[in-house]
């Protein structure tokens, strides 16, 4: 019987593995010593020197819920070159940085004496088995640019071996349309959340202008409100009872949007479904690959527009996405009805009151900055570590507009409201509710499936397999949240400088991730003035990836141009 434990997961404080330089034979690998910088060339098996092999840790229940088989979700962060890639260079700086992180040199060990949990167990790393250069047949019959898409989705068709630690990174050295080498990481999202594991990875690259200084992020945008009084004696005292009503009014439409999210996010746990589209999954799309398409465009186009209309670039973001799937959906229901192109274009043929909604994946814990985890590699310092992962609900407006600025402000509504929600904290914090409420515990030698309540007046049961698992009740609700909306949403901050990894200057950062039971995915990932759309995609279910890829990119151009038209430019921050 598995004793009561949340989804949610204090870990302690991550440290790094201890690494000091030696003078000895190799045991047992030869051939790998490079010397482009001398102070890094320490060997995978010299990292771990005071590390005890075999030191055991267990996996978070939110890390066991992402090797549930309709819950296998790989993280891709795929990041363009300036310069031909080396290989060597990367294998040669890569013990003194990432493998300084614990997840990056352990292996996931199921230990079926202990009733199959999983844990981190401490091994050594043979990078050679972790720094994959494909051969290229210099005569493969379509563009490098095709090759580079086409060997992602092959990607995607597997899953990390398990038998090393579970990451990965693809050294494509092809001259693309805009890169002279890509160099794809894969890693489990076991290992962490898409924010801290990109944190890691920009904790490992450095500014090209100062190769001392790491990056900087975009600070958090804050807007102040004041609240002013009227003239006259009675100034203060209409402020303070001004300052008094609002604040209530503030906690109150607080409360009440909560409560409404939480329903909302409990009937789509149960029952609510999305309209039925034509980018919706099917049950068992989740392990069809997924393509990968991606197009970089200007993030001072998506400026000016921010700045035009006093929003924010993720109401920019989400917005052109909404106007994007708009087209897109238009087209897609215009061809099932026969319509010619030129007819499908110009005529409506959305259906009425789509609902149609994206899940954003919050994660609440306060994640470890770049300059933490730098100094856990360097310095041997601290740093946090692990996942709170809270749900947010995100509705779309699907619809054909006169004017493309009214995407944008539909946008910030719908976000505007989000942020004035407890959501993410209260749908992380669901099970655990649960826990305390009825004791749930899991019962393994019952004959009937499910779960078993402990108060004598109440009995549930769920699913037909005989003693679930908290892992896998949490992946059977995420997986029913993620079945019954329509697809997945982020936006993630990028360096504001341009930055190099291990001496090779990033060109672009495109993030995404495949294994999630959505059959879209759209990712925006910014990098000094750029901003890359990354979508992923099952073409099983959305066959022209790189149409929709195009309808989000040609939105930005309406949306920039109505702004111009009208007039709205302000001087841009």
């Amino acid at each position: 019987m598995e004793t009561e434990e949340g989804i949610r997961w204090r870990k302690p404080a991550l440290r790094p593995i201890e690494t000091k330089i030696e003078n000895r034979e190799e045991s047992h690998r030869s051939g790998d010593h490079h010397h482009h910088h001398h102070h890094h060339e320490v060997a995978a098996d010299q990292t771990q020197n005071d590390v005890d092999l075999g030191e055991e840790e267990p996996v978070s229940p939110a890390g066991r819920m992402f090797h549930e088989p309709n819950f296998n979700v790989h993280v891709l962060a795929i990041m363009g070159s300036k310069y031909k890639i080396q290989p060597d260079i990367a294998k040669a700086n890569l013990p003194n940085t990432l493998l300084k992180h614990p997840r990056f040199s352990s292996l996931l060990v199921v230990d079926e004496k202990d009733g199959g949990k999983m844990k981190w167990v401490r091994t050594e790393v043979d990078l050679d088995k972790h720094v994959i250069v494909p051969d290229i047949d210099p005569n493969m019959g379509t563009s490098p640019d095709e090759f580079v898409e086409n060997y992602i989705y092959d990607l995607t068709k597997t899953s990390l071996d398990k038998s090393k630690p579970l990451w990965e990174v693809h050294v494509i050295n092809l001259r693309t349309s805009d890169a002279e080498g890509v160099g794809v990481f894969r890693i489990h999202h076991s290992l962490g959340d898409g924010t801290s594991l990109m944190s890691l990875l920009l904790a490992c690259t450095r500014q090209t202008a100062d190769p001392t200084a790491l990056p900087t992020l975009p600070a958090a945008e804050k807007r102040r409100k004041e609240v002013k009084g009227g003239g006259g004696g009675g100034g203060f005292i209409r402020s303070y009872s001004q300052c008094f009503l609002l604040g209530f009014w503030w906690l109150l439409r607080l409360l009440w949007n909560t409560l409404v999210d939480v329903v909302v996010f409990m009937a789509t746990a149960s029952f609510l479904k999305d309209t039925q589209t034509p980018i919706e999954g099917y049950p068992g799309s989740v392990k069809n690959p997924r393509r990968i398409v991606y197009k970089t465009v200007s993030l001072d186009d998506m400026k000016l527009v921010k700045n035009a209309m006093s929003m924010t670039i993720n109401d920019v973001a989400l917005g052109i996405t909404q106007a994007g799937l708009s087209k897109y959906l238009n087209r897609r229901y215009g061809e099932i009805r026969n319509y010619d192109e030129g007819t499908t274009e110009n005529k409506n043929n959305l259906p009425k009151n789509i609902r149609l909604r994206s899940v954003v994946l919050i994660n609440l814990r306060p994640a470890a900055g770049i300059q933490d985890l730098a100094d856990m590699m360097e310095k041997n310092t601290v740093a946090k570590w692990g996942n709170w992962i809270g749900y947010v609900l995100l509705p779309y407006d699907i619809g054909l507009k006169d004017d493309p600025l009214d995407y944008i402000r539909k946008a910030k509504v719908t976000i505007d409201r989000k942020k004035h929600s407890l959501e993410a904290l209260f749908t992380s914090s669901i099970a655990d509710v649960v826990l305390k409420l009825f004791g749930i515990k899991v019962k393994r030698d019952s004959p009937r499936s499910g779960l078993i309540l402990l108060r004598p007046s109440l009995d549930l049961t769920l699913g037909s397999k005989v003693g679930l698992s908290w892992t896998e009740i949490a992946s059977a609700v995420s997986h029913r949240i993620f079945s019954n909306t329509t697809m997945a949403f982020s936006n993630l901050v990028g360096p504001l400088e341009e930055i190099g990894i291990y001496g090779h200057t990033m060109e672009y950062l495109a993030s995404s991730s495949y294994g999630q039971p959505h059959a879209l995915m759209v990712n925006f990932q910014s990098y000094i003035n750029k901003m890359t759309i990354v979508l992923s995609v099952d073409e099983s279910v959305i066959p022209d990836s790189h149409q929709l890829r195009d309808d989000i990119v040609e939105s930005l151009k309406l949306v920039k141009e109505a702004v111009i038209k009208k007039g709205q430019l302000v001087k841009q921050n």
